[in-house]
């Protein structure tokens, strides 16, 4: 794991997970310190994203980098909330 919290386009095409590890959405779009998220993609958006062919969708929802808990190899994993 690491322990950076910035967005990279690297990043498009990973699961968002909560703090408890379940899945919430796919990252299918990164723009500056803001990605963007998918809450249900499809097997084709999932495959777009993963290939870099991505826009934002007026689906997704925008996710600053403050609210990250921490980015992995394949993940987004969101801070708890308190």
């Amino acid at each position: 794991m690491t322990e950076r919290a910035t967005f990279t386009d690297a990043d498009e095409g990973k699961d968002v997970v909560d703090a408890d590890g379940n899945t919430v959405g796919l990252i299918s779009s990164v723009e500056g310190s803001r990605a963007y998220v998918d809450p249900d993609p499809g097997m084709v958006e999932s495959i777009k994203s993963k290939l870099g062919w991505t826009d934002i969708g007026e689906g997704d929802y925008p996710l600053d980098e403050g609210r990250v808990a921490d980015i992995t190899d394949d993940e987004v994993r969101l801070q708890r909330d308190l």
